[in-house]
């Protein structure tokens, strides 16, 4: 799989500003200082790193109460458990730790609310990794309170779907829902820069017309982070899981509507290439001759009877968009996704079509 630009359908530009419900009016920002980018001090690696800085006194003491295992190996799950029920000296690391990171954290919503596109932000929801688990939770909302205790006018919320469906999700909020009223379901694919992960989301939108009861049927994760893959191996494997569930479907009767939406990290151009932004990821994803939804569309021409459509957007934005039925209350949002790195985007709602 060359390096090669595909001509495939599309229903709207990779990376729009106007969206279905949305204007997108900031993505993927990287503010930096003189000590580098400031999204990443408030990363999952940032948060590792900040266990490892409490750690560190008490394993010169040979006093380690999580003993030799690595920081960043720590599953979330054991950091709940040792939280809620474990040795006092883990909880109390973990406590620390919690107390650096929502500083971080509030520091860097100080700072994005500076920008020019984040002003007049009324409430920020926050996705990624670290959200799912109560260790990310309780920082959060430590970061929640010191923001509300410097009288900042802006609400931070966890993101309603747990944040490895929200990521699919939110690809259906891509294209109107009108365009799905004859289908059951389509194919989302979310790429990080750790996991790659596909699915099947219901569109349910006899429930609700406006996504809002959307759900994951079936997906598959791709830990491809623990591989030395090329990008056309990468490709390959994600269009192998893509297969998969599209045969899964037809089985059992889940009407696929002809389109796959695409959550990836960095600045989508409206080609489907990416600018910058996905260095994560295996291989070059950012080269001009790249072209990931082109790609897709080569090896699934066809979803059914009808050809396929493919868009493309960042992966915060993607993942923001999954709230979108939930948030008609305000005006202006934004989302931080804590994963890898800090995706962040910013919306303003649209009035309904």
């Amino acid at each position: 799989m060359s390096d090669t630009v595909s001509i495939q359908p599309v229903l709207a530009t990779h990376g729009a500003e106007r969206l279905p419900k949305v204007l997108v009016d900031s993505y993927n920002v990287e503010l930096a200082d003189d000590d580098g980018f400031i999204g990443d001090r408030a990363s999952r690696r940032a948060f590792r790193t900040i266990v490892e800085k409490w750690r560190k006194p008490l394993r010169e003491l040979g006093q380690d109460p999580f003993g030799e295992e690595a920081s960043e190996k720590i599953s979330k799950k054991s950091m709940d458990e040792l939280l809620a029920e474990g040795h006092p000296e883990a909880a109390g690391i973990l406590h620390g730790a919690i107390e650096d990171f929502a500083q971080e954290l509030a520091e860097v919503t100080r700072r994005f609310l500076k920008v020019k596109a984040w002003r007049d932000t009324e409430r920020i929801v926050i996705g990624g990794g670290l959200r799912d688990g109560r260790v990310g939770e309780l920082a959060i909302g430590r970061a929640s309170v010191l923001l509300k205790a410097d009288k900042i006018k802006v609400e931070i919320d966890l993101i309603r779907h747990h944040p490895n469906e929200a990521g699919l999700i939110g690809t259906a909020h891509l294209a109107p829902a009108w365009m799905f009223q004859a289908h059951d379901a389509i194919l989302a694919v979310d790429i990080g820069g750790t996991n790659i992960r596909v699915g099947v989301v219901r569109l349910n939108l006899r429930k609700a017309d406006d996504l809002s009861k959307a759900d994951v049927w079936k997906s598959e994760l791709w830990r491809h982070a623990d591989e030395k893959l090329s990008r056309d191996e990468a490709v390959q494997r994600l269009i192998d899981m893509l297969r998969k569930l599209i045969a899964r479907a037809a089985k059992e009767g889940v009407a696929l509507a002809p389109f796959i939406g695409i959550g990836c990290p960095g600045k989508i151009e409206p080609d489907g290439s990416i600018d910058r932004g996905a260095q994560n990821l295996p291989g070059n994803w950012e080269s001009s001759r790249f072209n990931l939804p082109g790609a897709l569309h080569k090896a699934i021409p066809k979803i059914g009877q009808h050809e396929t459509s493919i868009l493309m957007h960042n992966d915060a934005v993607v993942q923001g968009l999954s709230q979108a039925p939930f948030m008609r209350d305000v005006e202006r949002w934004g989302v931080f996704t804590i994963g890898t790195g800090l995706g962040n985007a910013r919306f303003s709602n649209r009035e309904p079509e």
